[in-house]
């Protein structure tokens, strides 16, 4: 399905400002619908003249009155009157008698949107009518706060920018809903924002009481305190709404404030709350269990990086070259598998950038080249970013595989340049490690092989990755052979 922006840049020419504006309504509108009890589509103007919907929203407080999408859908001026005449005339328009689809019957209500002073959208309330009964107080106060809002929508006053640095979730209308009047007394309040602010410590009824002082005196934290009074305040005050969150007593707590100025008149505020106390809990939990992770994965690393000095200092005093050969394969071993914890160790989400991890090793191999001359080490394309258990093979593989280019791929003296090259598709990770040497010996087989090295990486690749590697010479048009390349090829699950 096309987005609105997608719909606006396909119908209209309208500026980025007004498309800006028309993302901020249907953020908002949610809202909207659920005090409403109601049904929202918007439409604007096209440069044909026609009228389109560019976007929808369903209520979660009432079954949906629209089950089949509209968004895209293209109507004349005389199949819908209504909203032709809310874009000409800049006013809410109210359907005295129902509409009805099927057997459903619903009463629509057009809201023209206005930005800068010029109707730019026209929202239709489709409200159903078909189970009349007489409306609870959580009802009415629901809808007469949605009025004054559609009433805002007409004037271009709401949706207002609100300050909102921390990135906060939104509470819904159903987290708990408390309405307020100019004096900053609380009108109504549902039955869950009640239960919030008695959790928060408040144990009589919030009707009648101020609620910018209540809240204030719940809070443990002076400068919170202060800024939920300044927060709700301001609302009622009709400034731009903000939201905070705040710790009670036996609480952690959301708090939105929306001022209510419809006509340009204050009336009060809309305060919707939401107890996150549980959400909290759960966060702090899950930071906790992160940072224990990533302390494990750091003294993980710290231990390998000593193994490996370790080594090190045992390979500079054997005598024996095969026995320092050995242990120089060990700390080049140990070293890979330490640069992963140190990765992970940073990480939030124990997942490893392969590119970097590559890209930092590439110095230590080429550490290790017998002889004078060394190769050039470089890497072409990208491996990405894989989950720790698929990510420590596939280093361990491509670390074996490099450091065979580099130390037999080439004679004692001789130079040239080994490339890493990587592509991933969706399926799958394919990583060619080439050369330019002297190829592989007459004869050679790498599945027969009885060097460790070749063993680890058949074993990494087959069973532990579940992939395939082969080991073979390139073939060049200026040569007989021109080097080897190793192919190796790991499924994406």
């Amino acid at each position: 399905m096309s987005t609105l922006s997608d719909l606006l840049a396909e119908h209209t020419d309208v500026s980025g400002r007004v498309a800006a504006h028309l993302q901020q309504v249907v953020a908002e509108w949610q809202l909207l619908a659920d005090l409403s009890f109601a049904d929202f589509h918007m439409y604007v103007r096209a440069d044909d003249g026609s009228i389109i919907c560019v976007a929808q929203c369903r209520p979660n407080t009432a079954p949906t009155v629209h089950p089949r999408d509209e968004v895209g859908s293209v109507v004349l001026d005389a199949e819908n009157p209504q909203v032709a005449q809310a874009f000409s005339g800049g006013r809410i328009l109210r359907e005295e008698d129902p509409t009805w689809i099927g057997q459903t019957a619903l009463r629509r209500e057009a809201v023209p949107v206005r930005f800068d002073g010029a109707v730019v959208a026209v929202l239709v309330r489709s409200i159903n009518l078909s189970h009349l009964r007489m409306p609870s107080p959580l009802e009415l106060s629901y809808q007469d706060c949605a009025n004054d809002l559609c009433q805002m929508v007409s004037e271009g006053t709401f949706p207002q920018d609100e300050g909102n640095p921390r990135g906060l979730s939104t509470p819904r209308a159903g987290d708990g809903f408390i309405r307020v009047d100019a004096q900053c007394r609380v009108v109504y309040a549902s039955p869950n924002a009640q239960s919030a602010y008695h959790r928060m410590g408040w144990q009589r009824d919030l009707a009648g009481q101020d609620l910018a002082e209540v809240t204030a005196s719940l809070l443990t934290d002076r400068f919170e305190s202060d800024d939920a009074r300044r927060v709700i305040t301001a609302a009622v005050g009709g400034k731009a709404g903000m939201r905070m969150e705040a710790d009670a007593r036996r609480a952690s707590v959301l708090i939105r404030a929306l001022p209510l100025v419809p006509r340009g008149q204050v009336v009060g505020a809309a305060v919707l709350v939401r107890d996150v106390t549980e959400v909290k809990r759960r966060d702090r939990a899950l930071i906790s269990k992160d940072a224990t992770i990533r302390e494990i994965h750091h003294r993980v690393k710290n231990n390998l990086q000593s193994v490996s000095a370790l080594l090190r200092l045992q390979a500079r005093r054997t005598s024996n070259a095969e026995a320092r050969t050995a242990l120089d394969e060990a700390v080049r071993r140990v070293a890979s598998i330490a640069l992963v914890h140190e990765m992970l160790s940073g990480s939030v989400d124990e997942e490893v950038d392969l590119d970097e991890v590559i890209d930092r090793l590439l110095p230590i191999m080429t550490d290790v080249a017998p002889g004078a001359g060394r190769p050039v080490v470089r890497r072409e394309g990208t491996l990405g970013v894989f989950a720790s258990e698929m990510a420590m093979p596939i280093v361990m593989v491509l670390t074996e595989l490099i450091q065979n280019a580099v130390e037999h791929g080439y004679r004692p003296g001789e130079t040239g340049e080994v490339v890493i090259a990587g592509q991933r598709s969706t399926r799958k990770l394919s990583v060619v490690v080439r050369d330019d040497g002297a190829g592989l010996p007459e004869g050679f087989d790498p599945h027969s092989s009885d060097r460790l090295g070749l063993q680890i990486v058949h074993t990494l690749a087959e069973i532990e990755l579940g992939g395939t590697l082969e080991i073979r010479n390139r073939e060049s048009a200026e040569t007989a052979a021109s080097g080897a390349e190793a192919l190796l090829t790991v499924p994406l699950r």
